[in-house]
């Protein structure tokens, strides 16, 4: 259930080992590679690389380089994003098809441990239609969450701001994680006037304290009004826009308004209570080591368990489920899934790249530890005029010399990392 990363690698994967697979896709073709294809990392980044378009050209009168002033052709951007997620749909489409996987459009539900029921009523079909299957995996994902307050119905979600129109003279981005940062960054870059709220101290809770810090302080330089301790009130309509009020009594008018406020697995009408799928407090499924749940049939894999939410843990879980249940490939042992040291990336501007444990926890971890730290102008910046600075740490466990983290903010720094 689901056509997003994990659902499609483990309907291809099995179907590989032979087993009999059908995916439903309550989004149908368009739906497919779930959010990271569609509403999430493919997106953003190739939003990401338009930003950085505008910098470049101020950065080359420095290298010599006049002309005409440039401007965004903020619909064509739209377009050639739209055209380039509808061939990766097909992508998707041609792999499933390619491994023997049927695909059906619609919104399925969980009726007990061994049948499905899903509504096609959507894409033509107005018969409902009953499955069986001995196996069932939950690979449904997340959802965007905004909190309530008065105004809430102006609030936008990362579902909808790439195809914002018209493009906003001025932007608020509510939020202080990965994708707030990210929509900040990417619509400064665009050309927005864009002010960021966020209720903490500090931007990336839960990243290494020095890379906020020091990602939170060049991101205040690229332009963005960065206010911490912050957050909305409400929201009305202005005659020149959006008016929002703030805790604070302060007020900002704006545009349109971006809420990055925390994101929540997509289970509403899945059917797990009646199925006896057991829950967390923020509804996620809960899985053991095998990605089971608490019915033995019923897997879940991804967002929707609420674990390490990116896209290739999803896809390395899907692995694990289809080894256990269907053997591993012959000469190799069975899947086994490790969280320690995951690689991630944030697409701001400057970027960060990082993979394994932040200063804190490794002084927590191994209690001796050394820091090396590095802060520099890159070579480029000494004649494109900006004063953007890179910072790059490595934290060691002391007794074995082992390095248990590494963070950079700087260009192409997940590349770097990776």
């Amino acid at each position: 259930i689901g056509g997003g990363s994990g659902g499609v690698r483990a309907a291809r994967m099995a179907a590989a080992r032979g087993a009999r697979v059908v995916l439903a896709e309550a989004g149908g073709t368009a739906g497919l590679g779930g959010t990271c294809v569609n509403v999430g990392c493919i997106p953003k980044k190739l939003y990401s690389y338009a930003a950085h378009y505008a910098e470049a050209f101020e950065e080359s009168h420095g290298f010599g380089w006049e002309g005409d002033a440039t401007r965004l052709d903020w619909g064509r951007l739209k377009e050639n994003r739209r055209s380039e997620l509808a061939r990766l749909n097909g992508v998707y489409l041609n792999l499933l098809v390619g491994s023997g996987v049927e695909l059906v459009h619609g919104h399925a539900r969980l009726l007990g441990a061994h049948t499905v029921e899903i509504d096609c009523a959507g894409h033509g079909q107005g018969v409902p239609r009953r499955l069986s299957a001995r196996h069932i995996l939950i690979a449904t994902g997340g959802r965007p969450q905004v909190p309530g307050f008065p105004g809430r119905e102006f609030a936008l979600t990362s579902n909808e701001v790439f195809d914002l129109e018209p493009f906003p003279a001025r932007l608020l981005v509510v939020g202080g994680g990965y994708i707030a940062c990210e929509f900040a960054s990417i619509f400064n870059g665009l050309g927005s006037r864009v002010t960021q709220l966020y209720r903490g101290p500090q931007v990336l809770r839960g990243f290494d304290d020095d890379v906020r810090r020091f990602l939170g302080a060049e991101m205040v330089k690229k332009g963005i009004d960065l206010r911490l301790n912050a957050n909305v009130a409400a929201i009305e309509r202005a005659p020149g826009g959006l008016l929002v009020s703030l805790q604070d009594g302060c007020s900002v008018e704006v545009d349109a308004a971006l809420f990055a406020t925390g994101r929540v697995p997509n289970v509403a009408g899945l059917g797990l209570e009646a199925a006896g799928v057991a829950q967390g407090a923020d509804g996620a499924v809960l899985v053991d080591e095998h990605y089971r749940t608490s019915v033995p049939s019923i897997h879940a894999v991804g967002d929707v368990t609420a674990r390490v939410q990116l896209t290739p843990v999803a896809l390395s879980e899907a692995m694990v489920v289809v080894d256990h249940l269907f053997g591993a490939p012959s000469g190799r042992i069975p899947r086994a899934m490790e969280y320690e040291f995951i690689p991630s990336a944030v697409f701001t501007h400057p970027s960060v790249g990082t993979v394994g444990m932040t200063e804190a926890e490794a002084r927590k971890e191994f209690g001796v530890i050394s820091i090396y730290r590095s802060e520099f102008r890159a070579l480029r910046h000494t004649l494109s005029g900006s004063s953007e600075r890179t910072m790059m740490k490595l934290v060691v466990d002391e007794t074995t010399d082992r390095v248990v983290g590494l963070h950079m903010v700087g260009a192409e720094a997940g590349e770097i990392v990776q």
